[in-house]
């Protein structure tokens, strides 16, 4: 008896860091990549940069954390001029998590707007 609740537990355990290695990852990378729109929206809100330019700069962040995102699925808009406007970025993704028994998808809405000083 004692014998089969250890092999259950090792084996409850033994799925459960199994799905976390499945599923974290995602969650970890939307975390880096909202971090990297953050601080992209507070340095871009101050320079000349054009709204292409800040597309490029935010799809090579989300390419270099393997991000599945299109630059059409990247959401830049700039209000005002620079340094007394708004500008906000913005996109929304889909990651498949193929679990044995259970595939499902994890949807992801990184955004951050900021405004100027004046």
């Amino acid at each position: 008896m004692g014998t089969l609740k250890l092999v259950l537990i090792f084996g409850a355990l033994a799925i459960g860091v199994y799905v976390g290695a499945q599923v974290l990852p995602p969650y970890f990378a939307n975390y880096q990549f909202q971090d990297a729109i953050d601080t992209e929206t507070k340095l871009a809100t101050y320079s000349n940069r054009s709204e292409d330019t800040i597309r490029d700069t935010v799809f090579k962040h989300a390419q270099d954390l393997e991000i599945p995102v299109t630059k059409d699925q990247i959401q830049v808009q700039r209000n005002g001029s620079p340094s007394t406007g708004s500008l906000y970025i913005g996109c929304e993704y889909v990651v498949h998590v193929d679990l044995p028994g259970y595939p499902m998808d994890l949807t992801f809405h990184p955004e951050s707007k900021n405004k100027g000083v004046f």
